[in-house]
């Protein structure tokens, strides 16, 4: 198993510790890209599938780096109902 792949099935877990960075890994790795419009979006940050015109949206956490459950249980509802896990 890659570690793209142990990364995709810690995200299906769900754990209290998964950060951004992994995050960021994953939906990289999916095809989405990284946007944060302006100097004035703050923690906002959407990440855009090229391809299927996709977009996620969430706060980036701050200060600790962890996703919160709700958001990590959105980025996995909306993932699925893309078929990308």
């Amino acid at each position: 198993m890659s570690k793209f792949e142990k990364l995709i099935d810690r995200l299906q877990r769900k754990p209290k510790d998964f950060t951004y960075e992994e995050l960021k890994t994953v939906l990289t790795g999916l095809g989405y890209s990284e946007s944060n419009k302006g100097k004035t979006s703050g923690s906002r940050v959407a990440f855009i599938n090229v391809e299927t015109n996709h977009i996620l949206r969430i706060h980036k956490p701050h200060p600790p780096n962890i996703i919160k459950a709700y958001a990590l249980e959105y980025i996995i509802n909306e993932l699925k109902t893309q078929k990308k896990l």
